[in-house]
């Protein structure tokens, strides 16, 4: 059955009865942009542009941030965002323990609205901030998914290349295994980005920080046959214009950037023919290179670059992957485990 939305009145009372009714409810809404005050609206429109140009957020962060806060002004059911204390706040965070939502999930929103009454606060649209001492659940921790070496070849192995796009494809996850890039970063690499004589290829990650990355000799080649022959039959009926260093590297039919969503489907495609019998991300792709560099013994600083990670804490989790792996192999493979 279609609910139609567009017959309530706008309160929060009509629809906080029925959980999946008040989530449908809530994306209506942020879709719509409807059933909020003037003044809300231009909240979240300031704190938009404020996550954009100074935070730096990723289009996916920017966007789950704020339809966090849609969310939870739909909520709030009238009451200002900027008349909200402590308590109110912590009155959320038990409403949203209802759902059926993952710690990381709770953890994310609660961290949106820290931000969003810290852009208000700084803004002067409160004089205190009540979200101040506002604490998120404590994230399991949980050792990243890898592929072995053999996996990453069975799968790069079975990439169909009898068509340009395939061969781009093919090339992408080359490249995956051989840089541990993030899939948007290399979704967004233009040709002024690299240096292909230098095997480096420049990358922006989160909050634009700029990295060099090293591609390695087969990825290398890989690359430059796509770049010579593949790019140039993907898009064959539409004029790509001349190549200059803001021209993107990975193009679909159409002439335009590569989005993720297709590096994503071409690798369950291939997963799927193999039948690995494990769930494989790009990111899978990534905490893979970066296993086999500590298993090979590369130095913890050098990995934590070449992942452009702002912490060493972040890259140390491959330490205890390794450590893991190892003890499964000794287990396996000794006599007298």
């Amino acid at each position: 059955m279609m609910l139609d939305f567009s017959t309530l009145n706008g309160s929060f009372k009509n629809v906080s009865n029925d959980l999946k009714i008040f989530i449908l409810y809530t994306k209506y809404c942020i879709i719509n942009m409807i059933n909020m005050d003037t003044r809300e609206k231009e909240f979240i429109e300031g704190f938009k542009t404020y996550l954009s140009v100074e935070k730096n957020f990723s289009e996916h962060t920017l966007s789950a941030y704020c339809s966090d806060i849609v969310s939870f002004i739909l909520w709030l059911d009238g009451i200002s965002s900027v008349d909200v204390d402590f308590n109110k706040l912590r009155e959320y965070l038990y409403f949203i323990q209802r759902f059926d939502y993952k710690k990381t999930t709770i953890a994310r929103k609660t961290a949106s609205i820290r931000t969003f009454y810290k852009y208000l606060f700084r803004e002067r649209y409160i004089d205190t901030n009540p979200a101040v001492s506002l604490s998120a659940p404590k994230r399991p921790k949980s050792l990243p998914k890898f592929l072995t070496t053999e996996e990453v070849e069975q799968i790069l192995n079975n990439v169909k290349i009898d068509t340009p796009a395939g061969f781009r494809n093919k090339v992408i996850l080359e490249l995956l295994w051989a840089t541990g890039m993030r899939v948007s970063e290399l979704s967004n690499l233009n040709f002024g980005d690299l240096n292909i004589e230098e095997n480096e290829i420049k990358v922006f990650g989160k909050g634009a920080k700029e990295r060099i990355v090293l591609i390695s000799d087969r990825a290398k080649n890989y690359l430059v046959q796509y770049i010579n022959t593949a790019r140039n039959l993907i898009a064959p009926n539409y004029n790509t214009g001349i190549i200059n260093d803001n021209t993107p590297l990975f193009i679909n039919s159409t002439g335009f950037r590569l989005q993720n969503k297709t590096i994503r489907k071409a690798i369950n495609e291939v997963v799927e023919k193999i039948e690995l019998p494990k769930k494989v991300t790009p990111h899978v792709f990534r905490h893979s290179f970066a296993t086999r560099l500590i298993e090979n013994g590369a130095d913890l600083r050098v990995v934590q670059e070449l992942l452009g990670h702002a912490g060493i804490s972040n890259t140390q989790i491959y330490t205890h992957i390794s450590m893991k792996h190892m003890q499964e192999v000794y287990s396996t493979a000794h006599p007298h485990s």
